[in-house]
């Protein structure tokens, strides 16, 4: 494949721009609902805060021996800023140079930075689970309260939904136009 169409380098320009947005949306969310919170709780997560239900969220999970949800609990909060700044702009240098080869990095860098940033996810709500004070007034014996990566889960009396939220799904669109052009080059270079 050689360099991409003028269209396509127009199309990754606006779609790495679009990644602003996470900036100023969370990018993922998680809510909860019981009987007793029908209108449910939610926690969102930005590029470097926590915003939502938190204190409320921290006084429920207490009684069951979970850590206090901070900011300081997700160090990558200190960073997460500049290394979307770095993909913003590795999307640019794409449309700019017009480089097949820059889009296919781009392409594996999302992918490898989404496995990773799915699997530092998972790994902080194991250990948020899990690890519960053995001091708590409530015990449920064989019970762990680690959120779900995606989707939902059933914790106790609450249903717990964990997903991308506004600033999330521009990044994800943003990827998969780009893997759109990927095909549609390589398709037109055969």
């Amino acid at each position: 494949m050689k360099k991409i169409s003028t269209t396509s380098r127009i199309l990754m320009a606006f779609a790495s721009l679009a990644i602003i947005a996470a900036y100023f949306f969370p990018v993922w969310r998680i809510d909860l609902f019981a009987p007793q919170y029908p209108e449910g709780l939610v926690m969102k997560i930005w590029l470097n805060k926590l915003t939502g239900d938190v204190d409320v969220i921290n006084g429920l999970n207490h009684y069951i021996g979970m850590k206090k949800i901070s900011v300081e609990m997700f160090p990558e909060l200190t960073f997460l800023v500049y290394l979307v700044a770095g993909f913003i702009a590795f999307g640019l240098a794409v449309s700019i140079t017009g480089s097949s080869k820059l889009l296919l990095g781009y392409l594996l860098t999302s992918a490898l930075g989404g496995v990773i940033a799915m699997y530092d996810f998972y790994q902080w709500g194991y250990d948020y689970g899990h690890n519960l004070d053995p001091t708590a007034p409530i015990k449920v014996p064989d019970m762990g309260y680690q959120p779900p990566l995606l989707g939902h889960k059933k914790l106790l009396n609450f249903d717990a939904y964990s997903m991308p939220d506004v600033g999330g799904y521009i990044v994800i669109g943003a990827v998969v136009i780009a893997f759109a052009i990927w095909v549609y080059e390589y398709r037109k270079s055969k």
